[in-house]
């Protein structure tokens, strides 16, 4: 097992990624929490997990998808629960005080909501984790065009849904 220390660190360095990951991803943000206890339980019952990882933020973002992947099996058909998941509105971002900042924000978790969660996992590892396709491919056990073909049409509903925010303040 890792040292206390150790495992805080890995915890201090990962978990707001980790959570904001699982909260695009699940769009609520009790399983959010849940998924998140269960990936660092199992990291403290089986610390040889990370032993072999190259790059920790990718493996535990990887482990992250996989438990959510699990969770949504587990619950019931895929379509009942992506229907229900795109329903919700809740933001991955932080709150924000200023009226323009915090219309955007509010526009912009809308626009990610309506997006599939295939597209929403992909567009999140790019934009906000910074991971190459090559990386995110591997990370979700797809291929990189697939992962790249994603995002793309991602960007483009985000594009649609947030151009009329665009034009009316121009």
């Amino acid at each position: 097992m890792p040292a206390p220390t150790d495992f805080e660190r890995i915890y201090d360095d990962h978990a707001q990624a980790l959570f904001s990951f699982l909260l695009n991803f699940t769009r609520h943000e009790a399983d959010t929490r849940d998924l998140l206890q269960e990936l660092f339980v199992k990291l403290a019952r089986r610390p040889e997990l990370l032993a072999g990882a190259r790059n920790q933020r990718a493996f535990l973002l990887r482990l992250a998808h996989n438990l959510a992947i699990d969770l949504i099996r587990r619950r019931s058909t895929r379509e009942r629960n992506y229907e229900q998941l795109a329903g919700d509105t809740l933001s991955a971002f932080a709150p924000a005080s200023e009226p323009d900042e915090r219309a955007f924000r509010q526009a912009l978790s809308a626009a990610l909501a309506e997006l599939p969660p295939e597209q929403r996992a992909v567009v999140h590892l790019k934009l906000w984790e910074g991971l190459t396709f090559e990386q995110i491919a591997e990370l979700l056990e797809l291929p990189p065009n697939t992962a790249a073909s994603r995002y793309r049409y991602g960007l483009d509903k985000l594009r649609d849904h947030l151009r009329p925010l665009y034009d009316e303040i121009r």
